[in-house]
């Protein structure tokens, strides 16, 4: 199977993507295809064996549409000022036309020229010329219309062309009447009706096209990020290339105040850089030789060479928009219910408006009335705002989860959310920070703490311990400068020893201390440190112990915030560790969480989500992302916390690039809002058409209540419009935490 998105040029609304896509998941060897209206893609997987990219845009051309080839995140266009301009001469016809038709019955002063009574052939051609202007501009909806009907999968556009072709050729009838002089048939032309009902759909589409801009904000404020351009460094001299033109092994320069161009590893320089638009971390982060920067990142003060690594679309910036739109391609549960129904309604609605027509010719109303019943039905039924009502909704949400740092990977994940009822967390790494830190200091000696630990972290950064990092971190982000060392010696299992500033310092465990002969008097200290879960550093000379040093994995700031308001929420939390049962329950206790299931091997994990999901519990599993892969993938939703330098993880439905445990919280607000949103748009559309149709066929005359094809499509307008406006409520939705 490959898998392949196009960017698709002529879809106008929902029914054109419905449309494409049922008419490309007809053919044979495409396996699943989905079209996003609002991207103006469409992701296709297919056997490789039988079809092709050439292939499938033959399939696209078919179905009435035109492929632009593999769809580029980097170009969402807007609308252009061609079809505002459109738009504009289109209203002012329209007007003008209205006034023509329909002037003289309401009083106007219409110029004696255009008046039926008195010039009924210049009237008619008038009205004929209008019309066709606006044939022509609807011409994309007649075309859709008819290639929908052809290929037996009708849609919005079909009963709009059926309409509106039914209404022009009666009015033509009628004109050829009225050539041959039977001027009564001037009231019986219908061309404004085919030209409004046109121009009304143009105006829906129009706003449409104008609420689905503001739904690519978030992906391109992404996209916008990174620079346009940067500086490589090519034997020796600076040159200003196009982002397009850096290759992988080029080495790039970023002075103070510029933003790195593509992701990769310093060779040369250190600075200060913003990476929150991925961490979520608003202080400023030390980046020097041998470590990673990430493109769209903001260097604040320090002269910067790097080797670039991950360009164009394997950048994490673009991994990220690729994510948001792959997401958006995909459709939640909610949706293909609601695509299903369409399928169903629009030919239900042509059998209606035909049996309807029949019914009042055999009733004797005449072809006039028996052909605008017709019409009106087929216009004021049409499902446009039952195809918008989900899939507006889940790409605003989509939007506002990459926005506030959450990927969604699967649009039904946006439907699921609200039914978590348990979480299962991962220790280290997620409800901790997955660093240690240093976090309590016994000073023995007569030296400053400061100057203590910078002579322990230089000595530390010689060697590979993972301890060793947490007094690297310290300096670096007290500023201290790392000292010189001498004579160092690692000594397995036990510590480090070396001279820093014409002092012997060892550093280890309790037993280097016995190596060395050092009476250790502070036995009691440091069980207590050990009782509160931290690891132990001995600092001493080659005579007594300067300090005794506390390592601990810290606990994520609002980790304990976040599980007070899921416990308020009724949703159960649990921790799932590989970590021995004491120290479990002593972070347990600190954030708040009651159930610990502790000593688990990473395989374990995976058994523990099995048997709760067989407890019929809906379950949220939340990892770093490596370890705990096989548990992401098996609970209902997996949710990976990540760094923010390497996105693509396949085992997670949901990536939190920012760290933000509080993501959980708002992804499940999210969640409920957006289902919530898309039950109240499906529950106005149906019940928009419930309550028109009757109203078209003519059954509440009796009580004076009529509507006509042109009332018939600003009614399905104002639908539409109902429909966007509610979806764009959603962008309000404030965070949890």
């Amino acid at each position: 199977m490959k898998k392949i998105i196009l960017s698709i040029e002529g879809m106008t609304c929902s029914a054109c993507s419905n449309g494409l896509e049922k008419y490309l998941n007809k053919q044979n060897g495409v396996i699943n295809a989905s079209v996003n209206l609002v991207m103006a893609n469409a992701s296709i997987d297919y056997d490789e064996n039988i079809l092709n990219q050439e292939k499938l845009e033959k399939y696209v051309k078919q179905a009435g549409f035109k492929s632009l080839g593999v769809f580029k995140e980097f170009k969402i266009q807007k609308q252009s000022k061609t079809e505002k301009i459109k738009f504009i001469i289109f209203t002012v016809l329209a007007i003008i036309l209205m006034y023509i038709s329909m002037g003289h019955m309401i009083n106007l002063p219409v110029p004696e020229i255009f008046n039926p009574h008195h010039n009924p052939i210049v009237y008619t051609v008038t009205l004929l010329v209008l019309t066709i202007l606006f044939l022509i501009y609807g011409f994309d909806i007649l075309k859709n219309g008819y290639k929908n009907l052809i290929h037996r999968i009708p849609n919005m556009d079909t009963l709009v062309t059926i309409g509106v072709i039914s209404s022009f050729l009666y009015s033509l009838y009628g004109m050829y009447r009225i050539l041959n002089g039977n001027h009564d048939y001037t009231m019986d032309l219908y061309f404004e009706s085919s030209a409004i009902v046109i121009y009304f759909i143009k105006l829906g589409r129009y706003l449409d096209g104008i609420s689905k801009d503001k739904t690519k904000e978030a992906i391109q404020k992404l996209v916008e990020i990174t620079p346009n351009e940067a500086t490589i460094e090519i034997d020796g001299i600076e040159k200003k290339v196009t982002l397009d033109e850096i290759k992988k092994g080029n080495i790039v320069i970023v002075k103070p105040g510029e933003k790195v161009a593509v992701d990769g590893e310093i060779i040369e320089g250190k600075a200060h850089f913003d990476e929150s638009f991925i961490t979520g971390e608003s202080k400023p982060a030390t980046r020097t030789i041998g470590e990673k920067v990430i493109a769209g990142s903001l260097n604040y003060d320090g002269f910067i060479k790097y080797k670039a690594e991950r360009i164009g679309r394997e950048s994490t910036v673009s991994e990220i928009v690729r994510l948001v739109i792959e997401a958006s391609n995909t459709k939640a549960p909610i949706a293909k219910i609601a695509d299903k129904i369409s399928g169903y309604f629009v030919p239900i609605v042509i059998l209606i408006s035909i049996i309807t027509f029949i019914v009042y010719l055999l009733l004797g109303f005449g072809v006039g009335n028996a052909i605008v019943t017709f019409v009106t039905i087929l216009v004021v039924a049409c499902p446009c705002s039952l195809g918008l009502a989900t899939p507006l909704a889940i790409v605003v949400s989509e939007g506002l989860c990459a926005s506030n740092g959450i990927l969604v990977k699967k649009s039904e994940i946006l439907e699921n959310a609200q039914k978590v009822n348990t979480i299962v967390f991962d220790k280290t790494g997620t409800l901790t920070y997955g660093k240690l830190k240093i976090s309590e200091i016994k000073n023995y000696s007569n030296m400053e703490e400061q100057k203590l630990l910078q002579l322990v972290g230089s000595l530390e950064s010689k060697g590979t311990h993972p301890i060793g990092k947490a007094f690297e971190s310290y300096i670096e982000e007290k500023g201290l400068k790392k000292l010189e060392v001498k004579e160092f010696e690692n000594i397995a299992g036990l510590g480090i020893i070396g001279e820093v500033k014409g002092q012997k310092l060892i550093v280890g465990n309790s037993k280097i201390l016995e190596k060395y002969n050092i009476k250790n008097q502070y036995m009691n200290e440091e069980k207590l440190l050990t009782e509160k879960g931290n690891s132990i550093v001995y600092v001493a000379n080659l005579s007594e112990i300067l300090a005794l040093i506390g390592v601990n994995d810290i606990v994520r700031e609002n980790a304990v915030e976040v599980i007070k308001l899921l416990n308020e929420k009724q949703i159960e939390t649990i921790m799932l560790t590989g970590d021995n049962k004491e120290t479990a329950e002593k972070i347990a206790n600190e954030i708040g969480i009651t159930q610990i299931i502790s000593n688990v091997m990473p395989s374990e994990k995976t058994k523990v989500v099995k048997d709760l999901k067989e407890q019929g519990k809906y379950v949220m599993m939340c990892g770093d992302g490596i370890n705990d892969s096989p548990a992401l993938a098996t609970a209902n939703i997996g949710v990976s916390v990540n760094s923010g330098t390497d996105i693509a993880m396949d085992s997670s439905d949901v990536i939190l690039t920012k760290n933000n445990l509080g993501s959980i919280l708002n992804l499940i607000n999210i969640s409920r809002k957006t289902v919530k949103n898309i039950k109240q748009n499906l529950f106005w559309a149906f019940f928009y058409n419930s309550l028109m149709i009757p109203v078209a066929i003519g059954l509440l005359k009796p009580i004076g209540i009529t509507i006509n094809p042109m009332l018939a499509s600003l009614a399905m307008v104002f639908s539409s419009i109902t429909v966007i406006l509610n979806a764009l409520r959603l962008k309000r939705v404030k965070n949890v935490v």
